[in-house]
């Protein structure tokens, strides 16, 4: 993918805006994906992220120093993640695949670690894309969820308001994912944080 200097510079700066705007209304997002990661750990082997977004988690795993592969249905959200780790000179760390989360085109037990950051909420519904994330988890490996919590979709909601948007968010909860990964038989730990909670889900 070609990527021009201007796009790159322009890219970053509304990335640091936005960044900064969330922080002076108090989150703060290094700090949330901090959380994330310090939970997680210890994290080895192949890695997958579901749900790339604008890439602000990819680019913290990134900057930890992992190598990993992620998934996106939208290719249009996924441009963004590029340009932010572009940016960083990080794109080696990433291998980026457009998949939807209910039909993933992985191999059964391929990764040992597999994140999912501020998706829950998006979700229709749990059982198809929670059942494709066990299906491709290795049999000693952990299922990573994060989300926002109450304080967390407040601020969200003042957050898009101010830029003249709705932020859509569906009646599934990581409660209701901790329900069903323990359906699977997997040991469920929940760690509350600021503005988002982290599941973490272990074979």
């Amino acid at each position: 993918m070609q990527i021009s200097e201007n796009e790159l510079v322009e890219n970053h700066k509304r990335f640091l805006e936005r960044i900064e705007l969330y922080r002076q209304h108090g989150y703060d997002f290094d700090l949330e994906r901090s959380f994330v990661i310090e939970k997680a750990l210890p994290i080895s082997g192949n890695i997958l992220e579901a749900g790339t977004g604008k890439g602000y988690f990819s680019l913290a795993l990134a900057q930890a120093g992992f190598h990993f592969t992620t998934f996106d249905i939208s290719g249009s959200e996924q441009h963004y993640a590029r340009l932010n780790l572009a940016y960083y000179g990080l794109m080696h760390h990433i291998r980026f695949d457009l998949a939807d989360m209910e039909h993933l085109p992985y191999p059964d037990a391929s990764y040992d670690a597999i994140f999912a950051v501020n998706l829950v909420h998006h979700l229709d519904s749990l059982e198809p894309a929670c059942g494709e994330l066990v299906r491709v988890l290795s049999a000693s490996g952990k299922i990573v969820l994060a989300d926002f919590n109450e304080k967390g979709l407040a601020a969200v909601d003042r957050f898009h308001a101010l830029e003249g948007r709705k932020h859509q968010v569906s009646s599934v909860t990581i409660g209701d994912a901790g329900t069903l990964f323990a359906q699977y038989g997997m040991e469920v730990n929940l760690h509350r944080g600021n503005h988002l909670d982290v599941l973490v889900a272990k074979r």
